[in-house]
């Protein structure tokens, strides 16, 4: 027997005073043909046991990124998160807390998002950072619409390096605000020239480094056309372990810094929960999206924490929020905060260089595959692959052969003409017997 709390004239009565006719109505901006017309293919009712034997032989069809060779990124990445970390956030009092509504008495969710923030500043050059967003292409979207609400204009301009999801999601929350987007062509090769698309309608510009594909894009230029046209710079990153290696973007000119913290503390994990980052000058600071943690001293000058700024609609009116976006990611960022204390700066800088070896090892080992060509002259630990005929067959028939070696673009970039690309990344986890596998899988294929 199903339950249903409400009965037929309190849903009219609910429809009434919002003013629609009907509950398909509530879903009018939901594409006609992304409807389900029709009950999932499922059977009507099983019992448990059935249904966990069931989900048990669909699990065993995956393949686990640590049963075989992985150099799959675009965003997700798999690096040794030290035990030390689960360890820590398994704790009771760190594992049930969540957003701070009084926050006088969470002096110990405080400090950690204090200490959280103070990590993304430093990373990112910044002056201030928030605690924190959902993941990195939410974290993008919002900086859009803050930078929107800082120039008081609605045109961004988008590079073709952008990761084709985090691009996705700012067009979406741009339409919905009926803003303007200018995405350029995609980018595999790192050439284009985002400066001519600058002008003075300009609102934004939106650059990934490393981008989507791989290539190191220097900003500071982007930047100083940007200024010039009243327009702000957002610099984008996937992959955070790059920024113990790379120029933090605030130091290139960059006025909001986003972009996804998986890669310190979390585990890759079916897409998420991941954390965004989020960090910006101080001048800018009252259109920052989320929440932001401060440091004072009590009545008696001892040390503590308080929640200094929180602008999320959980927190005030709707309407006057800048964020509508209410999970704030608290335990992922607490594990970001404390793998990046065990890392400390050197460990970081070892860790990135360590990513970077990988690379090049790979690079040069897939490089001299007939016939493979490796797009990047400079990368992180990420980089393009052109391979001859269709690279999503590629990637299948490597993964029969036990490896999983990477995107194919089209994938994310159907019917764009990148049919033969694959973005491959090698971490600190991939050793010299996995990539000689992966050049010898990939000749034998291909």
């Amino acid at each position: 027997m199903r339950y249903h709390p409400l009965t037929a004239t309190d849903r009219a009565e609910m429809l009434a005073r919002i003013g629609v006719p009907g509950i398909d109505a509530l879903f009018a901006d939901v594409p006609a043909d992304k409807l389900l017309t029709d009950l999932i293919d499922l059977p009507r009712m099983r019992g448990e046991l059935e249904v966990e034997r069931l989900m048990g032989r669909m699990a065993a069809k995956n393949v686990p990124a640590s049963s075989v060779p992985f150099f799959v990124g675009a965003g997700a990445y798999k690096h040794h998160v030290p035990a030390t970390v689960d360890h820590l956030i398994q704790r009771s009092e760190f594992l049930t807390s969540y957003t701070p509504y009084q926050p006088e008495i969470t002096q110990g969710t405080l400090q950690y998002l204090f200490e959280f923030q103070t990590q993304v500043a430093e990373l990112t050059g910044m002056e201030v950072a928030n605690a924190s967003m959902y993941d990195g292409s939410t974290a993008t979207g919002e900086a859009v619409l803050m930078a929107h609400r800082l120039t008081r204009r609605n045109k961004a301009v988008v590079s073709g390096g952008l990761h084709p999801q985090y691009r996705a999601v700012v067009e979406t929350l741009s339409d919905m605000a009926e803003d303007r987007v200018q995405a350029l062509p995609p980018d595999p090769l790192g050439t284009e020239d985002i400066l001519a698309a600058i002008d003075r309608d300009t609102s934004c510009v939106v650059v990934q480094s490393p981008s989507f594909y791989g290539h190191l894009i220097d900003l500071a230029p982007i930047a100083e056309k940007a200024h010039a046209c009243g327009a702000l710079l957002i610099a984008v990153f996937t992959e955070v372990v790059s920024l113990g290696l790379i120029e933090p973007p605030g130091r290139q000119g960059a006025d909001i810094v986003v972009g996804e913290g998986q890669s310190i503390g979390n585990a890759l994990g079916f897409g998420g929960p991941y954390v965004g980052l989020m960090a910006t000058r101080q001048k800018f600071l009252r259109q920052m999206p989320g929440r932001l943690c401060g440091e004072t001293v009590d009545a008696e000058n001892r040390r503590g924490f308080v929640l200094t700024l929180s602008t999320r609609e959980q927190h005030i009116r709707r309407d006057k929020a800048t964020s509508n976006i209410c999970t704030n990611s608290g335990l992922c960022c607490l594990a970001f905060t404390i793998h990046m204390t065990l890392l400390g700066s050197a460990g970081l800088e070892r860790l990135a260089r360590l990513n970077h070896e990988a690379a090049i090892k790979l690079a040069d080992a897939l490089g001299r595959v007939p016939g493979v060509q490796v797009l990047n002259d400079g990368f992180f630990n990420e980089f393009t692959l052109r391979v001859p005929g269709d690279a999503a067959a590629v990637i299948e028939r490597l993964a029969e052969r036990g490896i999983l070696g990477g995107l194919a673009v089209s994938r994310l970039e159907p019917g764009r003409g990148l049919d033969d690309l694959i973005v491959v990344a090698a971490t600190e986890v991939n050793t010299d017997e996995d990539r000689a596998a992966y050049a010898e899988a990939l000749a034998a294929v291909i």
